[in-house]
């Protein structure tokens, strides 16, 4: 089974490269960010806890995104493998994975890791808010905020992966098919 961690700072490009990983290896794909949306919008209790830290810039705590990403998982019987896109934010949470897919016999084999300086994100952020109308793309306080989060709490989980020998960091500014063939490049040596 093919588990892979498609990291990455906020606007690094993983939506769009992690459904293009989706079809090349016939993957589950379990994003948080996708999870939560649909929480949000279908005004489930879980969501309007969620929209709360989100409004903020701020990670959704880690019990209530280990629990969501659980029962998604366990919506799948036989999978080719899943690709967790936006999940693990912490190294907490990259352990609480491990033990969940221990229990079901499998680990992540992969974290595969969009690298993208700051100033770019910033600016494919503005985009995508003004394109989608996300209001957490649209005021850059929120984006500093979120590029500030995920650069104090969760860049650690680097240090996590690499201590297994599993973090491979990819050139996350490009061609979008040029990035995904050096996405695919480090999936075929395992």
């Amino acid at each position: 089974m093919l588990n892979l961690v498609l990291f990455g700072p906020p606007g690094a490009g993983k939506g769009t490269q992690s459904a293009k990983l989706i079809e090349r290896c016939q993957l589950v794909h379990l994003s948080t960010g996708d999870i939560f949306r649909a929480n949000i919008k279908g005004g489930t209790e879980l969501g309007v806890l969620a929209k709360s830290y989100i409004d903020q810039g701020k990670l959704v705590p880690d019990e209530v995104t280990i629990a969501m990403l659980a029962s998604e998982v366990n919506k799948h019987a036989e999978p080719n493998g899943f690709i967790f896109d936006g999940f693990p934010r912490t190294s907490a949470q990259a352990a609480a994975l491990d033990e969940l897919l221990a229990s079901k016999n499998t680990a992540i084999t992969l974290m595969l890791a969009l690298e993208v300086e700051e100033e770019e994100l910033r600016k494919r952020l503005l985009l995508r808010g003004k394109d989608s109308g996300r209001a957490d793309d649209q005021d850059p306080a929120i984006i500093q905020n979120r590029i500030d989060v995920y650069n104090a709490e969760t860049m650690p989980v680097k240090d996590y992966y690499s201590a297994q020998n599993k973090y491979k960091g990819i050139n996350g500014i490009g061609e979008i098919d040029d990035i995904f063939e050096a996405l695919c490049q480090e999936i075929d040596k395992v």
